[in-house]
């Protein structure tokens, strides 16, 4: 099989799975899509060669997009593996991609580092997180804000800012831009379990 026939073979389960996932049968997406049901029947089967003009509006009736039915399925690794930053108390999980369209990175964060502070940093953009467990110690600027489990933050990253742990190891779950993932990830041991 070529890798377009891959990737064509990929379409055709995305849009039979999104179409089930809704409960819809072949006629309901076909109104919605304003294609015959034959003919989506044969998109669906691999009985008909797919084309642009047809998968804009299947993706819209679906509520997906074009690029989500036509994005890589490259999923050889999805096996997500912890990076340690030993000098920092920090273990780090990104959960996105890093070349993501967005430029957000998603990551769950370990910190058990609880005397040490960290160096307080300024960059462009917000932050976002919420406490998995634990109790995180948010320093803004002369600020300390102690953010439990279940509680979240969200913050101008122009204030001069850290987090650290408090009282005890704390799991966060973060959002950061590309500014914050550069200013908060660019020094973590981005080796897999910290070994150079």
């Amino acid at each position: 099989m070529t890798q377009e026939a891959d990737l064509d073979a990929v379409i055709r389960a995305r849009i039979r799975s999104l179409r089930s996932a809704r409960g819809w049968s072949l006629d309901a997406l076909a109104a919605r899509c304003h294609l015959s049901p034959s003919t989506l029947s044969r998109i669906e089967t691999g009985h008909r060669r797919i084309s642009l003009d047809q998968l804009v509006p299947i993706a819209r009736a679906l509520g997906s997009t074009l690029d989500q039915l036509v994005e890589s399925a490259d999923d050889e690794d999805v096996v997500i593996r912890p990076r340690r930053d030993r000098a920092h108390g920090a273990t780090t999980w990104l959960l996105s991609r890093e070349d993501t369209a967005q430029g957000l990175t998603v990551a769950k964060m370990r910190i058990t580092s609880r005397t040490r502070r960290r160096e307080l940093r300024v960059h462009p953009g917000r932050d976002w997180f919420t406490v998995l467990s634990g109790t995180a110690r948010l320093q803004l600027g002369a600020r300390t804000i102690l953010v439990e489990q279940g509680q979240a933050a969200q913050f101008s990253t122009m204030t001069p800012h850290a987090i650290t742990a408090h009282g005890g190891p704390v799991e966060i779950l973060t959002i950061l831009d590309r500014n914050g993932q550069h200013a908060h990830l660019e020094a973590v041991d981005l080796t897999p379990d910290g070994s150079r």
